[in-house]
């Protein structure tokens, strides 16, 4: 290769050195580029399932009722279901937290010093009340 020798020679070889850099990068970046669009998908395309996954929620004290029992902490976040226990007597709420608890029939017998038929027919009749109650309480909202 022949050595530039004016000054001019010398500003043409710069200037396409320049071009000739700033081309290639051009090219780098747009790589990049694709191979980010690639990899990255839009919340937009995501399902419930997925943006469910990835998202966070705050939970506040006010948005569960507490109730307690045999020290345990039974926390209702549903509003239909908390009115509907709400208005079940202390003993059919018992039964039924007990056993949402995780408490079978026998369990709460023996707890309770009671018959366990005994209790799988309040536990039985506390659901159908509290079917029947969030039922008429769906209706009445829609």
């Amino acid at each position: 290769m022949k050595k530039p020798t004016s000054h001019e020679d010398i500003q043409k070889v710069f200037d396409c050195y320049c071009k000739k850099i700033l081309r290639n990068e051009a090219i780098n970046i747009q790589k990049h580029y694709q191979r980010m669009n690639d990899l990255q998908i839009s919340l937009s395309e995501l399902t419930p399932e997925q943006l469910a996954h990835l998202s966070v929620y705050d939970e506040y004290s006010t948005d569960y009722n507490l109730y307690t029992i045999m020290g345990y902490d039974v926390k209702i976040k549903n509003e239909l279901l908390n009115e509907a226990l709400q208005e079940l007597s202390e003993e059919e709420r018992f039964f039924l937290l007990l056993y949402g608890l995780g408490f079978n029939d026998g369990e709460i017998a023996d707890l309770l010093k009671l018959v366990r038929r005994t209790v799988n027919y309040k536990r039985q009749k506390g659901f159908e009340k509290i079917r029947k109650k969030m039922e008429e309480k769906q209706h009445d909202e829609e």
